[in-house]
């Protein structure tokens, strides 16, 4: 079945959330589809490479451990671009997510794209959960375009075949059980 994005969600987010940015500056970028979603753009110090941020599901780009990311990878000069996934109603199943992935990968692209424009040539991602998937399926379509990716908490059982770029693949000893139980898998 065809889940829609919940564009009305993440506007209300935006509004919530935009006035509220201390660190960085509110961008905002447009899908084919007119759609306009949020990013949060904070420029590091003189290292010249960026890290796009990607949160989990049903979350905000300025959300618990994404907000953390975003502002302590700045502090270590590297600019961050923290950009809104696509998300569905709040009592959605992970499940209904996979058909959402088409669109994730469009966000990335014209984040990537964006930073390009801004002069960055080496852009990592960091993405955390669910994002990871969305991240995983961007990776393995558009190989030259990152240098890197960190994932955290890689789940639903995914793995890293297809994706040719260098990974940390982070998770913790207490993590969720499929996160764990996935561990070797990934490894391998």
């Amino acid at each position: 079945a065809y889940a829609a994005p919940d564009y009305a969600r993440e506007k209300r987010w935006a509004e919530q959330v935009a006035p509220d940015i201390l660190t960085g500056k509110v961008v905002y970028l447009t899908q084919k589809n007119q759609h306009k979603f949020l990013g949060i753009y904070t420029q590091g110090g003189k290292n010249r490479m960026a890290v796009i941020v990607v949160h989990g599901m049903g979350v905000h780009p300025n959300w618990g451990i994404i907000a953390l990311l975003r502002q302590q990878l700045a502090e270590h000069g590297y600019t961050t671009f923290s950009i809104q996934m696509p998300v569905l109603a709040a009592n959605a199943s992970y499940q209904s997510y996979s058909a959402l992935f088409p669109d994730a990968v469009d966000r990335l692209k014209i984040a990537v794209k964006h930073l390009n424009q801004l002069g960055y040539k080496r852009i990592a991602i960091v993405s955390h959960s669910n994002g990871s998937r969305m991240s995983r399926r961007y990776l393995i379509n558009n190989p030259a375009s990152l240098t890197a990716w960190a994932a955290l908490s890689l789940t639903r059982g995914d793995t890293f075949k297809g994706v040719k770029v260098p990974i940390l693949d982070l998770y913790g000893e207490k993590d969720l059980s499929h996160v764990l139980a996935s561990a070797a898998k990934r490894k391998a």
